[in-house]
């Protein structure tokens, strides 16, 4: 994971982006004038304190000098109910969501770390909003389909990270570093659903720049990931300054076994959640607009941190990590896609974009391997390589931000 979802992470799934979908008519969504918000190096500013339920636009822009996010959390001031991601200076990103009355706050997050600024409260008022319309019920199994799919990977997850840790904690380095980004592929295809459970995800895939910058016990992948892939005396960290062996060295017996059993923990934590009422009951309040949303939300996974190849700084296995997350991403689509395709020309047109922004990004990433033969290490990527997936990133981000408010018509 890239910089910080500290802020408490519950979106509830990353599919990260609803407090309640249902079916909002075309007119309601027109209807609602998009809030306007001025994100900077030290304010927050949004056009208005207060909405009525139902769809809601905020429309982002950043006029700071770093890449920010905007957060629309609830009334805890730790659940993520919408979020707007890797916003770079003088751009602009608009953050659908569909609102049940309640208490809520927003605040953005220059640099993409710490507690945010500007935090500000933030009403919506009015009646619930139901879930209801003729395909309720396609909906309805299209969320259900998506909870399977979680399901299933985290079910897979297990076993694998428990034959991963027995390897760590045995010194059998060699199976442990073939293992690491097949075991890393399962938790990347759903990797937002951790976010919904505060510090879990930054338990699990925190790096060290990111641990430090939050003041947060390092652990998870990652740490156990440079314990696998020694770094030289003189090497720096992703963030291109910290000396590597800053505050750092390699795990004892003991060390080995305690970090590898927090990360079972962590994820027995996972799969005990996404098992739990709590998990369906969040998912069913997203509805079919929390796949739309999840599809990007995954897609911002890559370009936030695969790209650069800042993930895995260790292992260089950022390219595994890029293909779960593009099939996770793709994964939420294919559920929702059906219902963007069915709204006249116009949704027939998008999800035919779409579908060639996922067919050109594979292309360009099968030229590199596979999940299942391997990809080459992201040191071997040129520069043109890199800028590729960036354009290719770039090109599919697009009408993926429009898919949220297609589906809601």
């Amino acid at each position: 994971m890239t910089p910080a979802r500290i802020l408490g992470t519950v979106g509830v799934v990353g599919l990260s982006i609803v407090v309640l979908a249902g079916c909002v008519a075309k007119s309601e969504v027109a209807a609602s004038d998009a809030l306007t918000v001025t994100a900077t190096d030290t304010g927050c500013e949004v056009s208005a304190a207060t909405a009525a339920s139902g769809s809601l636009a905020f429309d982002v822009t950043n006029a700071g000098s770093d890449v920010t996010e905007f957060y629309l959390l609830a009334e805890d001031g730790l659940r993520i109910v919408g979020e707007a991601e890797n916003i770079a200076p003088g751009a602009s990103r608009t953050l659908t969501v569909v609102a049940q009355p309640g208490e809520y706050f927003t605040v953005c997050k220059p640099g993409l770390i710490g507690e945010g600024v500007g935090r500000s409260a933030f009403t919506v008022s009015g009646d619930a909003v139901a879930i209801d319309g003729p395909d309720a019920e396609q909906k309805q199994q299209a969320v259900d389909l998506y909870a399977a799919f979680v399901e299933d990977q985290v079910s897979q997850l297990v076993p694998a990270v428990a034959a991963f840790v027995a390897d760590y904690e045995a010194g059998s380095d060699d199976a442990a570093r073939a293992a690491f980004p097949q075991v890393r592929a399962y938790y990347e295809r759903i990797e937002p659903i951790a976010e919904a459970l505060g510090d879990l995800d930054p338990r699990i895939d925190y790096r060290e720049v990111d641990a430090v910058a939050e003041g947060l016990d390092w652990t998870g992948f990652h740490r156990i990931e440079k314990d696998l892939w020694v770094p030289a005396q003189d090497a720096l960290n992703a963030d291109g300054e910290t000396p590597a062996w800053h505050d750092w060295a390699p795990s004892t017996p003991q060390g080995r076994a305690a970090f590898g059993g927090a990360l079972l923990a962590d994820v027995s934590e996972l799969n005990d959640y996404v098992r739990s009422d709590d998990f369906r009951e969040a998912l069913e309040a997203q509805g079919i607009v929390g796949l739309s949303n999840g599809a990007i939300a995954l897609l911002d996974e890559v370009a936030m941190g695969k790209i650069s190849g800042e993930e895995d700084w260790w292992s260089g296995t950022d390219l595994w990590d890029f293909a779960a997350n593009v099939e996770g991403s793709k994964m939420a689509f294919s559920l929702a896609r059906d219902f963007a395709a069915s709204k006249g020309d116009e949704g027939a047109a998008l999800v035919e974009e779409i579908d060639a922004g996922y067919a050109a990004l594979e292309a360009s990433l099968a030229a590199h391997g596979s999940l299942v033969d391997g990809f080459a290490p992201y040191s071997s990527l040129t520069e043109d390589d890199k800028r590729e997936f960036t354009d290719l990133i770039n090109a599919l981000a697009e009408p993926l931000s429009r898919l949220t408010v297609t589906v809601l018509e």
